[in-house]
């Protein structure tokens, strides 16, 4: 009976990692919080009306990575885990984004935060929504936090920045969803 006691005593002490050989060291802690102190949220509402029932507009514009389509992203889209279209898909458009949430016309995304940077709490979220039979409407709404810019002046900027960049996403949503051909990405900004 002491002896398999003993035995047991030992295969524990092996098991809780007692006299393991070559255990790897825990991974060290992350540097940067990326935690916000004080946030300022903040969100963009944008439309567009279409001449064609949201189906078909869904069908057009709706698939997890017609994002790079629509807004003309130069390095296109992957899917880099998950599967496409589904919750918790991560697709690669220059960043990281994770489907949280999706219905019949609509899906939530959400950018994934990164180590050392300041999490903005960045959301998107596309809807397209019947208004008639034949007719529908496309809804995309930003929700994030600007307060790791320095004043309400750069605040203001960059949410006019974001709003035009997706006011022209929602219009070349429409362009296509109503059979129309896009006119060519504009140049990127020059570098400063």
């Amino acid at each position: 009976m002491k002896a398999e006691l003993g035995v047991i005593a030992v295969t524990l002490a092996f098991a809780a990692g007692v006299g393991s050989v070559g255990a790897q060291a825990p991974a060290p802690a992350p540097t940067g919080s990326v935690v916000v102190a004080h946030p300022t949220y903040t969100s963009i509402a944008m439309e567009i009306a279409v001449n064609r029932p949201a189906a078909e507009v869904w069908k057009r514009v709706g698939k997890y990575c017609d994002v790079a389509v629509w807004l003309q992203v130069p390095a296109g889209c992957k899917i880099i885990s998950g599967k496409d279209g589904e919750v918790g898909a991560v697709r690669s458009v220059g960043n990281g984004e994770v489907l949280v949430s999706k219905t019949e016309f609509s899906y939530t995304y959400a950018q994934t935060p990164k180590e050392g940077t300041p999490f903005n709490l960045y959301h998107g979220n596309v809807e397209v929504r019947p208004v008639t039979p034949t007719t529908s409407k496309i809804l995309y709404t930003l929700f994030f936090d600007n307060s790791m810019l320095p004043d309400n002046a750069a605040r203001e900027k960059d949410k006019e920045a974001r709003r035009a960049r997706f006011t022209q996403a929602i219009a070349n949503m429409k362009i296509l969803a109503e059979g129309g051909t896009l006119p060519p990405a504009p140049p990127p900004a020059p570098a400063r």
